[in-house]
């Protein structure tokens, strides 16, 4: 049974490496899913040191991806709308443009990175600017997101490395094929034994 949880932790793992590319919180649902594993085999394989780890490795990497996803749309003077705009169309993008780059993962970054550069660019259309410096911010916003999620999945395969490697279920208790229950044998000695064994008691 420790084996179908240690696979299906596998398989957890993974989809939040994809949601990571996605640009939602692929690496929390990496880290919960370590956490249910521990509790489903009572915490013999991952303790309570592992999960601060990971989640102090999170933490590293969301600040990461912060800085480094707003810094390129910032340079070439992104407003706090177009920051948005670009956040919410690299979401957008990963999810609906994937199609551009038929290629798993590689789709995905391609199509974070284009609604990154769309969110940003007609954000900042909207309020005003011009389009030159508009798309400018929109290529500053889509560089910033390609870092950003490079940055983040190398945060996440190091939390499914060691995830894996703690998890791993050798030396799982074997339970007995048969239940042992105590012996309800007859005593074997005959009563005639017993009898010629009992001291006489007359004169």
């Amino acid at each position: 049974m420790h084996w179908a949880y240690y696979i299906s932790l596998l398989i957890l793992m993974l989809v939040g490496l994809w949601v990571v590319i996605v640009g939602l919180p692929g690496l929390w649902i990496m880290v919960a899913a370590v956490i249910l594993y521990a509790a489903l085999t009572g915490w013999q394989y991952v303790g309570l040191w592992t999960i601060v780890i990971l989640i102090v490795i999170g933490i590293l990497a969301e600040i990461v991806e912060t800085v480094a996803g707003g810094a390129g749309a910032k340079r070439e003077g992104a407003s706090k709308r177009g920051i948005l705009g670009a956040i919410v169309g690299g979401i957008l993008g990963g999810l609906f443009l994937t199609f551009l780059i038929p290629i798993p993962i590689v789709g995905t970054i391609v199509g974070a990175c284009v609604g990154s550069l769309l969110g940003a660019m007609v954000t900042e259309i909207a309020i005003g600017k011009e389009l030159e410096h508009s798309l400018r911010i929109g290529v500053g916003a889509a560089k910033g997101r390609l870092l950003g999620i490079l940055s983040k999945l190398v945060f996440g395969l190091v939390i499914l490395a060691i995830s894996m490697w703690m998890a791993l279920p050798w030396g799982a208790p074997q339970l007995p094929s048969k239940p042992i229950l105590p012996s309800t044998t007859a005593p074997t000695t005959s009563p005639a034994t017993a009898a010629s064994t009992t001291p006489s008691t007359q004169p």
